[in-house]
C-alpha cells in the first residue's frame, strides 16, 4: 500500500500540474546551472591563468598629460627591469612598473629579466602578473643569465668568486652590478621594479637621478652601449668594493664617480661632460624619507602639480612594502595606479 503522506502529495501534484511542472523544470535548470558554474571555476582555477577585466584595456596610453620635452631620442635601446631574487611569483608593484613603462614606450621592448626563470625554452611560470603583462606585445619576460651578463667584462672575476654567496647584502648588490653592465653592453633605459613610470623617458640620455641632498641614485638609468661614465662605473665597483657596506656599489658608486667625471665637491641639477644629474622631481619626487607620503589623501590638482615636472615616480619599496594601501581611495600612490597601471588596479580592485 502507498503511505498515507505519498498519496497525499500525489493527489496535491495532480491537482495543481501546471505549477508542480514549473517547480520541476526550475530545479533541473538551476542544478545544471550550478554543475556548469563549479566546473567553470575548477578549470580557471586550474590553469591559474588571470582573465583580464571587461573595462580593462591594454591598448598603450596614459590619461595623465605632460607636454614632451624637446631634442631628438637616442637610437632606440630596451627598458631593462631586473629580478635578481628566484622568486616567481611577483607583486601588483612589480606588475604596475612593467605594465607603466609598457603603456608609455609602446615603440620600444620592455625587457624583464628573472633569475628564477628556467633557461632555455621553459614555459613562463603560471601566475597572474605573466598573464596580464601578456597582453602588452612590447613587454618580452626573459632569463636573467648573471654569467653570461657579466662575461666579458670587468665583473666577470668579481662574480665568479666562490665565497661570493655568503656576502649580507648579495641580492641588493648583485642588482647594482646587473644594471650598469646591461647599460655597458646594450645600453637603454634601466629602471627599478618599484616604478611607476608617468611618460616616455626616450629623451633622458646619458642620465641619472638625484635622490637627495649630494647623493645620486642608480634606480634610474639611461645610457648608450659602452658610454666612458659606465665604464668608470665598472671599474669603481670592481676596485672600491666594499660588501659590508649597504648602497656602497650602489648610490654611493655612481656619487663617486660622477664626481671624479666632473670633477665636483657637491652634486646638484646640472650636466657634466654629456652626463646629466636630473633634479629630484624628475623621478625621484617622493624623497625616501617622506615615502608615507604615498599613502595619503591628495587631490587630482595637487597630484598633477607635485608631479608637473616628474618622469616617473619611485616608489621606495623596501620602506613602503609592508604598508597597507586601500583600493580604491584618494592616496597618492592609489591615484599613481589607477592612471598609470590600470590593468594592474584593476586586478587589486578584484582581489
Amino acid at each position: 500500500r502507498m503511505p498515507s503522506c505519498l498519496l497525499q502529495l500525489t493527489r496535491v501534484l495532480l491537482s495543481n500540474k501546471l505549477r508542480a511542472l514549473f517547480l520541476l523544470i526550475f530545479t533541473l535548470v538551476s542544478l545544471g546551472y550550478l554543475t556548469l558554474y563549479w566546473r567553470t571555476a575548477e578549470d580557471s582555477n586550474g590553469s591559474a591563468l588571470y582573465n583580464l577585466p571587461m573595462e580593462s584595456s591594454c591598448a598603450p596610453s596614459v590619461p595623465f598629460s605632460h607636454p614632451q620635452p624637446t631634442g631628438s631620442p637616442h637610437s632606440r635601446g630596451n627598458v631593462f627591469f631586473v629580478e635578481t631574487s628566484e622568486n616567481t611569483k611577483p607583486g601588483y608593484l612589480f606588475s604596475c612598473s612593467v605594465e607603466s613603462a609598457a603603456r608609455t614606450h609602446p615603440g620600444i621592448s620592455v625587457v624583464v629579466l628573472l633569475r628564477g626563470l628556467g633557461k632555455g625554452n621553459a614555459s613562463l611560470p603560471q601566475h597572474w602578473v605573466f598573464s596580464l603583462l601578456s597582453c602588452f606585445p612590447n613587454v618580452q619576460i626573459r632569463p636573467l643569465d648573471l654569467p653570461e651578463l657579466f662575461s666579458g667584462t670587468p665583473l666577470e672575476k668579481w662574480y665568479l668568486w666562490p665565497l661570493r654567496r655568503w656576502e649580507p647584502y648579495l641580492l641588493p648588490v648583485l642588482s647594482d652590478a646587473c644594471r650598469i653592465v646591461l647599460m655597458w653592453k646594450y645600453g637603454g633605459i634601466y629602471l627599478d621594479t618599484d616604478f611607476i613610470v608617468l611618460r616616455n623617458l626616450e629623451n633622458l640620455t646619458s642620465a641619472l637621478g638625484i635622490q637627495g641632498v649630494d647623493e645620486l641614485n642608480g634606480a634610474f638609468l639611461s645610457f648608450k652601449p659602452q658610454h666612458k661614465f659606465i665604464e668608470l662605473c665598472m671599474k669603481d665597483f670592481v676596485e672600491n668594493y666594499n660588501a659590508l657596506i649597504w648602497g656602497h656599489q650602489g648610490p654611493k658608486l655612481l656619487t663617486r664617480v660622477f664626481k671624479k667625471w666632473c670633477p665636483t665637491r657637491t652634486i646638484q641639477s646640472m650636466s657634466c661632460k654629456g652626463v646629466r644629474a636630473l633634479a629630484p622631481e624628475a623621478v625621484y619626487p617622493i624623497p625616501w624619507e617622506n615615502w608615507k607620503k604615498l599613502f595619503e589623501a591628495i587631490s587630482a590638482s595637487e597630484l598633477h602639480k607635485l608631479l608637473k615636472n616628474t618622469f616617473a615616480v619611485h616608489i621606495w619599496n623596501k620602506l613602503s612594502h609592508s604598508t597597507r594601501l586601500e583600493i580604491p581611495s584618494q592616496a597618492l600612490l592609489a591615484q599613481l595606479y589607477s592612471q598609470f597601471c590600470p590593468t594592474t588596479y584593476a586586478k587589486m580592485r578584484q582581489d
